[in-house]
């Protein structure tokens, strides 16, 4: 996922050794700071669905990992409801906060960007 400009430095920083030492301690802070780990939540969850990428992606999720996401969002919401985190046994631990739904997000993004670059084709009438 690129910033604003389209710009992402996680290749850069991950290429080099020196950087990814600096970086890991952050990111593994700010995610740690952001709460949604408290409420169960990974952070694909976060993702915005009205893009239109998201909600294709989505549409290729497993049923199991469709009902697993909804599940993961109605507890959340629950709880922020109640304004209590869920029990710290109940907390999404960084191993299992893998991106299920990156994956997806390239491809149809991979997708798209080859159907914009294949749909150039222009019809000219001949009289």
């Amino acid at each position: 996922m690129a910033g604003p400009l389209g710009l992402s430095l996680a290749p850069l920083i991950r290429s080099s050794p020196l950087l990814t030492k600096i970086f890991t301690p952050a990111a593994q802070w700010y995610a740690g700071g952001s709460l949604y780990r408290q409420y169960g939540l990974l952070y694909d969850d976060l993702l915005i669905e009205e893009r239109p990428e998201v909600q294709k992606a989505l549409s290729r999720l497993t049923p199991r990992e469709a009902y697993d996401r909804a599940f993961r969002i109605k507890r959340a919401s629950h709880a922020d409801v109640l304004h209590a985190p869920l029990p710290r046994e109940q907390w999404t631990t960084p191993e299992d906060d893998i991106r299920y739904l990156l994956p997806h997000v390239l491809e149809v993004e991979n997708e798209l960007k080859e159907r914009a670059k294949w749909d150039t084709l222009t019809v000219k009438r001949k009289f």
